[in-house]
Order: C-alpha cells, then sequence, then structure tokens
C-alpha cells in the first residue's frame, strides 16, 4: 500500500443506491462509477445513519453519531471541540481542502473556526441557497464570494481538478461535496442540465416503489435523473485527471451519498424516513488498498466510512469513532450483521436494518426539530426485505412475527446503547398482540 496515498471524498446529495448500473439500474446511467465499482471496492449494502443533510454530514465529518455531536437535525452548527476527518489527515501532515456544500455552520459565508479544521476553502454551509444550478456561487478561505461558470456540477468539479492540480506534488485530502441530485429548495425542482431531463422522460424506467406509491415521481424523477448523470461524467472527468497527473494509483476515492429520496411517496418530503429509498446510497472505494476487492457483502453504515478513510492512510483510528473500518472488515472476510439508524426532524425514530429485516420504532408525539431522542418509542414498521424488498407491506401488527420483533428489539436496544443513548422502553403498537417490552 502506498505510504501516504491522497484521499478524495466525493459526496452527493439526495442519491438513491438505485441510480448506479452496479446496483441493476438499466438506463447506463453511470458507467463511470460502475467501472470504478468493479476495479475497486464496491460496498453493497451502504447506508446513511441519518436520512438528513446536516446529521448525516456531521457523522462523516466526525465518525461520531449525530447524537452524539449534537447534530441531531439541521441547523445546528458542528461543535468546535469535535475532531473530524481535517483534524486527523492534517495532523498527519495532509494539505486539507473543501469544495462544496457543508451545513455545518451557523454562518453563510462560513467563518474559518466553523470549517471543521480545513485549511484550504471554496464552499458554502447551504450551497442550495447560494447558487441556483447555472449560477454558481461559493466562498473561498477569506470569506470573498466566488462565482463560477456551467452547469453546477460542472462547476464544481472544475474547482476540484485545479486543487488537485496545484497539490499533486503533496499528499492532499480532498472534501469534494456536490448538491446535486438534491432539489433546488426554492423551485422545488429537479433541474437537469439542458436537453437531459427530455433525454430521462424518453427512456425512463421507474423502480417498483415509485411505480407503485406515485408521490412526485412523474414530476421530478426525470430531472432527477438527468442530474445522476452529469454526476457520473463530472465523477469520470475527476479520475481522468488524476490519470493525466499519475495520482491515480496513488489515491484512496470514496464515493458516497448523505442519504436517498423517495419522491415524496413515504412522507410530504423527500426523505426523513427509514425505508430504503431514503437511507440506502451508493457507495464505493478506489485506489491504495482497495485495488480489484470486488463486491463487499456486509452491511455497511456511513458512520463506518470516516474510520475506513483512516485506516487506508495508515492513520490511527480514535477511539472516539463510533463505526468500523470496511477495509479491515474486508481483510478479514468479517461483516455487521445489521445497521442503526436515527430519524429526527419529522419525527423522533430508530431503525434497524439487517440482511432481512427492517424494524422501525417511533416515539408517539415527539417533536422531532426539538427533540434528540425520547425515553420511549412505539414499533411502527416491519418488513421483510426478502419477500417485500420495496417496503410495500408492514408487518407490525402481525401476531405471526411477534418472536420476529422481540429479536429485533433486542438488537435495535443494543444499538441504541452502544450509539450513547440512554435505553428507551420500546412497546408493541396497539392489537400486534405483544406486551410492552425494554
Amino acid at each position: 500500500m502506498t505510504q501516504h496515498p491522497n484521499v478524495i471524498v466525493v459526496l452527493t446529495d439526495q442519491q438513491r443506491w438505485d441510480t448506479v448500473g452496479a446496483h441493476g439500474n438499466p438506463m447506463g446511467l453511470t458507467p463511470n462509477f460502475d467501472r470504478m465499482a468493479r476495479t475497486g471496492l464496491f460496498v453493497k449494502n451502504s447506508f446513511t445513519c441519518q436520512p438528513v443533510c446536516g446529521p448525516a454530514r456531521s457523522a462523516l465529518q466526525t465518525g461520531r453519531y449525530p447524537t452524539q455531536t449534537g447534530c441531531y437535525r439541521n441547523s445546528i452548527s458542528l461543535p468546535r471541540s469535535e475532531r473530524t476527518l481535517a483534524h486527523y489527515f492534517g495532523d498527519a501532515g495532509y494539505r486539507t481542502g473543501y469544495i462544496g456544500k457543508w451545513h455545518l455552520a451557523d454562518n453563510e459565508p462560513v467563518p474559518p473556526e466553523e470549517r471543521g479544521g480545513y485549511q484550504d476553502w471554496l464552499a458554502s454551509n447551504l450551497l442550495e441557497f447560494t447558487s441556483y444550478p447555472f449560477d454558481t456561487v461559493m466562498y473561498d478561505a477569506e470569506c470573498s464570494e466566488v462565482k463560477l461558470p456551467g452547469y453546477r456540477v460542472d462547476a464544481l468539479t472544475d474547482a476540484a481538478i485545479r486543487y488537485i492540480d496545484q497539490q499533486k506534488n503533496n499528499p492532499f485530502f480532498l472534501f469534494l461535496s456536490y448538491l446535486e441530485p438534491h432539489h433546488q429548495n426554492q423551485t422545488d425542482d429537479y433541474p437537469a442540465p439542458i436537453g437531459y431531463e427530455e433525454s430521462m422522460r424518453e427512456r425512463l424506467v421507474v423502480p417498483q416503489d415509485l411505480a407503485t406509491l406515485g408521490g412526485s415521481t412523474s414530476e421530478h424523477l426525470p430531472g432527477y435523473l438527468g442530474m445522476v448523470k452529469r454526476l457520473d461524467e463530472a465523477f469520470g472527468r475527476l479520475v481522468e485527471a488524476l490519470y493525466s497527473l499519475k495520482l491515480l494509483d496513488d489515491t484512496v476515492i470514496l464515493f458516497t451519498s448523505d442519504h436517498g429520496c423517495h419522491f415524496k411517496t413515504r412522507n410530504d418530503e423527500y426523505k426523513r424516513s427509514c425505508h430504503e429509498a431514503s437511507i440506502r446510497v451508493p457507495t464505493l472505494f478506489h485506489g491504495p488498498g482497495f485495488a480489484n476487492r470486488g463486491a463487499f457483502d456486509g452491511l455497511v453504515s456511513l458512520i463506518d466510512l470516516p474510520p475506513t478513510l483512516l485506516d487506508a492512510a495508515g492513520i490511527e483510528v480514535p477511539a472516539a469513532m463510533q463505526g468500523h473500518s470496511v477495509l479491515r472488515m474486508a481483510q478479514e472476510a468479517s461483516t455487521s450483521d445489521n445497521v442503526f439508524i436515527q430519524v429526527s426532524e419529522s419525527h423522533v425514530a430508530r431503525a434497524l436494518r439487517t440482511q432481512r429485516w427492517k424494524y422501525e420504532v417511533e416515539a408517539p408525539g415527539a417533536d422531532g426539530w426539538n427533540q434528540m431522542a425520547s425515553g420511549c418509542y412505539v414499533e411502527s414498521l416491519l418488513y421483510d426485505l426478502d419477500a417485500d424488498p420495496y417496503e410495500l407491506s408492514n408487518l407490525i401488527e402481525s401476531p405471526a412475527y411477534a418472536s420476529i420483533r422481540a429479536e429485533l428489539r433486542r438488537l435495535l436496544l443494543e444499538r441504541i446503547a452502544a450509539a450513547g443513548e440512554e435505553v428507551p422502553e420500546i412497546v408493541a403498537r396497539e392489537g400486534a398482540g405483544l406486551a410492552a417490552a425494554s
């Protein structure tokens, strides 16, 4: 393994796992992702630990659950006491840079003390509000406005390629955070590059959950997929730039997303639920330590990605991080049996995802904006993913699954405790034929 490989994180926003060919999408949108997945390590079962932007990003920066950092919902700044990937890589002699959407600060432009330790900076706290698809505005290290030409995905990619070229003689850690394929908040639409939405509509293949439940799918999915296609083209350009600079073999690349998108099928917006469409994301690693490792079948949480990056760079993983290195799991042929999900803002919930089961409990009457957790949850969802992969049949009230619920409840309580939360009471839904338990 290269002693001090460069490290690049490519983070998309709100990208469903099933938009990529490696997960079976038939539309040919992501040839670059698919190629890198084949020649690196493809994480087949990758999940966010919190399906909303700010909390997911706090976990990806720190390797700690949002309830530990305090960033359990949007509009909470990352505490300055938190150690981030930028601190760990910086301490190891890396030059650290951030480009794109931050979403972990109180101010816009983001002042130096709210940048999580990153040395070089070209970003916006809320990129969706400082920019539009063809009007990219961010702020540099001096908090000066920088306006970049082109479609927003391309503007950020161009900036990243310039940064890589500038740092090519030093080990660097670059975090490239796109807004796409997130909706444009002000207009509640998914604006693709010119001509891309029309192209998607002509050959659209709709995932079964969206085809069945509808939501805003017919209005929004074509534009969304057009954005995904352009993101993959940009990813290809980034890889080609590394190749041209003879850096590709010496660079660890992580491609992932903060959460998915269910197009108003599970609630009145796009995420904040424990369904696959909301929590499952496309993830791959490429570069030193990951070459030709193929598909990894274990269940991986976003909380596992930061320790994996440090491990790949030969940096000791701090005890404060709550995840486990995927690189180490792949080397030792070990896997995790489940992943833990926290849900906030729209409601307070906790969920467990195993290879076969999805189990969620919800705090009745809790204020998801002002409450981080609850002392009591009620069982709300149970899906058999083998029989019902699109999560259309909720089994939570079926007496036939009482023993399954009991085992999942036990596992969920273990994960809640391991995440550092107080152990709550979990109560069966009325009519499920199961006594309250804790």
